[in-house]
């Protein structure tokens, strides 16, 4: 049994605080337990919070200056340290460790995008806006903020929130996933090493009993979350009744169109790559292809192909393109979606059941490539979160733009077409929050937000970019006026300019 205990981080010390109870953390590789995390009593989420708001005041009211320096020494520990981050996402997530070297670099860009915070806070001035009165707006920050952060991104989605919210001059309490936790201390540590001072930055760990106290807490102005659609409408629905200001990102059932005058080829090696990339494990993976008309069998034929290829493996074996799922309950659970689709009639061309490396002790499920799916199977309408890629057919563009729109998933789509009028009209009829045309997994980049639509997102306002620095800040108006000499009279009536 493993002795390795991963604390909290509260007010720049590592501390067990109160808590009592643990989660196992396991090497999915393996199936091996390899340390114990510490799970949070409301106890414990109290004093974080209490720090975060004892450290609130001198933070908020330091120069946005100083801010964006101690952002810029982050930014730069980040990258020091990308392989060592890249290896603990690997160790307890799975995923290989190019695709972790991956993940953090595109959480480091929004580090980078949070150095430029004096520019993203700058405020507007409209001079005589009525005789001798001048009108001016600037953000200020909301208060202490929380993130609630899922296991398939362990650095780049927390990155995606505290590095704004920490630059808009907030201060942050995250709970990140009990699977794969070591990430957010190792963050901690690089955020004090920058120089941020104290209680600024935290780290509870916890399960359902941290993510309620957080959502009830009163200190708590805000809540980022990023998770299943059912657990991000009781995010949304229990904070917002708090009063709080709720942004929780949901989950996803996302569709790629295939057209006949598509690259094949390039088609087949991207949808491959977005499928089972990090075992499917993504908000954003494709998890079902839509072969319009005649390009259904070859394109088929081309998946089948490369999925059969894939080699599985520990992520730490550089050969591997693709880890095992993170816990044995995922993998027994995308094992009977696999099951269920064949029982359904969907034909399965490739079974990841049968990979043999199921035949070992970690948690591995093979890419499974199923053909002949309708969208009454449960393969189709269930968000399987695995290395599970199915295929419809379709006759026409309407007709899939059509099966898009009915989905009540919209966080990501993609057409691959070599015609801009199709592409065009795709990207104004499709009701999904971001689009690929020719690209797979359309995430957006740092200073662009990310977010869909749907029942892919509870909340107006998306993360990063332009939005999530608004999310984090309130808006100011100032109207002023220096009278010289005698006032004058306005009367009782309604001002307007003069």
């Amino acid at each position: 049994m493993p002795t390795t205990r991963i604390p909290h981080v509260i007010a720049g010390a590592e501390t067990a605080a109160t808590s009592t109870r643990t989660a196992p953390v396991f090497d999915p590789a393996t199936g091996a337990e390899q340390a114990q995390v510490l799970l949070a009593e409301a106890a414990d989420v109290d004093t974080a919070v209490a720090a975060a708001r004892a450290a609130l005041p001198a933070w908020r009211t330091a120069s946005v200056a100083k801010r964006a320096r101690i952002m810029f020494a982050f930014r730069n520990l980040v990258e020091q340290h990308l392989g060592e981050l890249a290896r603990i996402v690997s160790s307890e997530h799975g995923k290989v460790l190019d695709d972790a070297r991956g993940e953090v670099q595109r959480g480091l860009e929004v580090v980078e995008y949070a150095c430029g915070i004096a520019e993203l806070l700058k405020g507007d001035y409209s001079e005589q806006v009525s005789t001798d009165v001048d009108s001016f707006s600037f953000r200020q920050p909301v208060g202490v903020c929380a993130g609630i952060t899922p296991f398939n991104f362990p650095a780049m989605v927390p990155l995606w929130m505290h590095p704004i919210a920490i630059a808009c001059g907030n201060s942050f309490v995250l709970k990140p996933s009990e699977r794969d936790p070591s990430a957010a201390n190792l963050i901690a540590r690089l955020y004090a090493e920058a120089g941020l001072p104290d209680g600024v930055f935290n780290v509870v760990h916890g399960d359902k009993v941290a993510v309620d106290a957080l959502l009830d807490h009163p200190d708590v102005a805000a809540v980022s979350f990023v998770g299943s659609t059912p657990i991000a409408r009781y995010v949304h629905e229990r904070g917002t009744a708090n009063g709080k200001r709720v942004q929780a990102l949901g989950g996803a059932k996302n569709h790629a169109i295939v057209m006949p005058d598509a690259d094949l080829d390039d088609a087949a090696k991207q949808l491959i790559a977005a499928g089972f990339g990090s075992a499917g494990q993504r908000c954003m993976a494709i998890s079902v292809v839509v072969a319009v008309g005649a390009v259904a069998a070859p394109l088929v034929a081309r998946l089948r192909e490369q999925a059969a290829a894939i080699r599985v493996g520990p992520g730490s074996d550089s050969s591997s393109e693709m880890g095992p799922v993170v816990t044995a309950a995922a993998r027994d659970r995308i094992v009977a979606a696999i099951a269920r689709a064949a029982d359904e009639g969907a034909e399965l061309l490739v079974d990841g059941r049968e990979h043999p490396a199921t035949a070992g002790s970690g948690f591995y499920v093979g890419p499974t490539l199923v053909d002949h799916v309708t969208p009454g199977m449960a393969v189709y309408t269930d968000e399987i979160f695995g290395p599970v890629l199915a295929v419809v057919r379709v006759a026409t563009l309407d007709e899939a733009i059509a099966l898009v729109n009915h989905c009540p998933y919209a966080n990501g789509t993609a057409i691959f077409t070599a015609s801009g009028r199709s592409a065009r009209r795709f990207q104004q009829e499709i009701e999904v929050g971001m689009i690929g045309i020719n690209v797979p997994i359309p995430v957006p980049m740092a200073f662009h937000s990310f977010g869909g639509w749907k029942a892919s997102l509870f909340g107006d306002v998306h993360v990063h970019g332009r939005e999530g620095v608004r999310f984090y800040t309130r808006a100011k108006v100032v109207t002023s006026r220096w009278p010289e000499g005698t006032a004058t009279d306005h009367g009782l009536a309604f001002p307007t300019a003069e």
